[in-house]
């Protein structure tokens, strides 16, 4: 026990090390474009083209990697080879492309991605065996989400949660933890700043407020649920009807620009953060978590990169703010509750998302938005964002 113990300690402070950095990077490098996109909104009008040079990169230099997350994944489960360190360049390009011209995607597929790619690459070094390969993609899994939403409790509990499919692997909660925790703080270091979320106001701990927090993480799932057959659609779709990955994105980026200006707004580009942070705040346009995730859908299905999960807050958090006009509880509590909930349903992570919720906003409202979680998870379906086509998860056995 010693011994493992001293020599993963080891190695997960190399990878949040590595993992830390490379979020620090990625983050000041997505927080300028995206300022440069909110300064020059002609820069929209670019996207197509943006969408042609992504999809040239990744069939001229990314074959084996184009699956992303999914093949982070079945990689755990089912080792075959390290994972290609072009991975971590191609989505950073593809992600920081993506954001400055207009794209609706997220920023947690990147950061994961570099994470587990660069991190696999220790085994080179070390000759791990695939037992040993497994705790370190897990590790990297955790470092990456932990850093990019400065949430390493969250982060470690998500590497091992997501991949669980029932069964937690135990030997890897040293690794993720403590690579979570490092970079994160590594992160920090560098000087990154995350948005703050706060909930203002909660309620008493009554059956009747217990019964609306139900009712809202049902609402939660069903929208997880919509999301997810939505983007499945919508990735089906274009891959039916474009054969050429190149024409595809040009296509996708086309009707983000159409939407955009039907909407006559930019509320639906990028991550989002100032509509998730107005939403803690005040009342909402009601119909904005249907518009992100049709932009969303549209932006990730036609194969821009960068990730579902800051959409899935979006989503989450306006579709709280719009359950606050039937539901008698608070505005920022059902704000966040949604925020945290709607992902747990999608990326099938009650638990991570319920420490997520205590870490971003406090203990306040930490039952309720546990609740909200478990719920959308139990309402959500049989498959999540970050599991293949054919994969179902059951719940309840």
């Amino acid at each position: 026990m010693l011994k493992f113990a001293f020599r993963w300690s080891a190695i997960s402070i190399v990878i949040g090390l590595l993992a830390g950095t490379a979020s620090a990077g990625f983050l000041a490098s997505l927080d300028f474009v995206t300022r440069t996109r909110v300064e020059n909104p002609w820069l929209l009008f670019l996207l197509p083209v943006a969408g042609i040079l992504i999809a040239w990169l990744y069939h001229r230099h990314g074959k084996g990697t184009e699956a992303g997350n999914i093949l982070i994944l079945d990689e755990i489960h089912s080792p075959k080879q390290v994972v290609p360190l072009r991975m971590a360049p191609l989505v950073l390009f593809g992600t920081l492309a993506t954001h400055l011209f207009g794209g609706s995607a997220g920023r947690e597929g990147t950061a994961v991605q570099m994470g587990a790619s660069i991190s696999d690459q220790l085994t080179h070094l070390f000759k791990f065996d695939n037992s040993e390969r497994k705790l370190l993609l897990m590790a990297g899994i955790s470092a990456g989400f932990a850093s990019v939403f400065g949430t390493p409790l969250a982060g470690a509990i998500f590497g091992l949660e997501v991949l669980s499919l029932r069964r937690i692997r135990y030997a890897a909660v040293l690794p993720c933890f403590a690579a979570a925790i490092i970079a994160d703080r590594v992160c920090s270091l560098w000087g990154i700043h995350h948005t703050v979320y706060k909930i203002s106001d909660t309620a008493a701990l009554s059956m009747m407020n217990i019964g609306y927090a139900i009712l809202a993480g049902i609402a939660f799932g069903l929208c997880a649920r919509f999301f997810i057959k939505s983007l499945h659609h919508v990735i089906r779709l274009f891959k039916n009807a474009i054969t050429n990955p190149l024409v595809r994105t040009f296509v996708g980026g086309i009707l983000v620009i159409v939407l955009a200006a039907l909407m006559q707004t930019d509320r639906y580009l990028g991550l989002g953060l100032p509509v998730i942070v107005e939403s803690f705040q005040q009342h909402v346009a009601p119909y904005d978590f249907v518009l992100k995730i049709l932009f969303t859908a549209i932006t990730l299905g036609s194969g821009f990169k960068g990730g579902e999960v800051t959409p899935l807050f979006f989503i989450g958090a306006t579709l709280g703010n719009a359950l606050a006009w039937f539901l008698p509880l608070p505005l920022s509590l059902l704000t966040g509750m949604g925020f945290v909930a709607v992902f747990a349903g999608a990326a099938m992570t009650p638990l991570a998302c319920t420490v997520m919720a205590m870490e971003l906003f406090g203990t306040q409202g930490a039952v309720f938005c546990a609740i909200a979680c478990v719920v959308s998870f139990l309402s959500s379906g049989p498959k999540g964002i970050y599991h293949s086509h054919h994969t179902e998860v059951a719940k309840h056995a």
